[in-house]
């Protein structure tokens, strides 16, 4: 798979499916070596869906001299959608700071961005948001990956899906693997979480926008999400009942994937399907 010079760093990137494009973001962690699994059902049978390791994990290097913020994050998607020709895209920013890059992007770049859905994120970080990024920062600093791990997915996950899956979530193979032995490239991300706000800017969003909320999320619900509904001018907010802050589950991610592609073939069919 692919690896460009993108805006300063050397990105890893994949594309699956075909189709118009779009661009998909997670949090800490990456679509790509095998995780585009999780990506929304039926996406790529419908779309070239773009994803792409974050600088500092996985195969995409850092420059630590280079204050990690959102806006250089969502530069390097900009640069990423340039590098493959790519405009009028639909931007898909999941499970945390994925959705923050895509608010940037979408302010920035607004020829690039077709749509945009914002899930599980914020505008402006709150003190409860605050004091939970530096708890998990501080638990796998002074207790190690592991026990970063099952707290962060205490914290994200629903309880039923926790109780039924626990054996197999936690561990070297599960979910925020990318962080593991990486510190520092996660101080990083949480200084970048910490610093974004984007209040007095999201008016500026021209594009069709969805806004998920979930009210089971401990770490960005309803409180953090709704504000972005509010502020982006026509956005448009959908609940996605008994959802946590990582949509888990057969049921759950069925309901889910309905949900965005819906939106996605609404906005294609208002635009047309042409792209540039």
């Amino acid at each position: 798979m692919p690896i460009a010079q993108i805006n300063g760093h050397s990105m890893y990137y994949e594309i699956h499916g075909s189709g118009p494009p779009a661009l998909c973001m997670g949090g800490w962690g990456t679509y790509c070596h095998g995780g585009e699994r999780h990506l929304a059902r039926g996406l790529t049978e419908r779309y070239s869906v773009a994803i792409f390791d974050h600088r500092g994990i996985a195969e995409s290097d850092d420059d630590p001299a280079i204050e990690p913020g959102m806006k250089l994050y969502a530069g390097d998607a900009a640069g990423l959608l340039d590098h493959l020709g790519w405009r009028d895209a639909h931007v898909i920013g999941l499970v945390g700071m994925g959705a923050c890059i895509a608010q940037e992007l979408a302010i920035a770049r607004p020829d690039l961005v077709r749509s945009m859905v914002n899930m599980g994120t914020w505008a402006r970080p709150d003190a409860l948001f605050a004091h939970q990024m530096e708890t998990l920062l501080a638990v796998h600093r002074e207790m190690g990956w592991e026990a970063f791990q099952k707290l962060v997915c205490l914290w994200s996950f629903d309880e039923q899906f926790y109780l039924e899956n626990h054996h197999r979530i936690l561990g070297p193979q599960g979910p925020w693997r990318e962080l593991k032995g990486r510190v520092e490239a996660h101080e990083r991300l949480i200084r970048a979480c910490l610093s974004h706000d984007v209040t007095d800017r999201l008016s500026r969003i021209t594009a069709h926008t969805l806004v998920i909320h979930c009210p089971l999320d401990a770490v960005t619900g309803p409180r953090l999400t709704r504000p972005i509904e509010a502020l982006v001018p026509g956005a448009r907010g959908a609940v996605l009942e008994g959802a946590a802050h990582v949509v888990a589950g057969s049921e759950m991610r069925g309901r889910f994937s309905q949900m965005l592609l819906g939106f996605l073939a609404e906005v294609d069919e208002m635009k047309g399907k042409s792209v540039q």
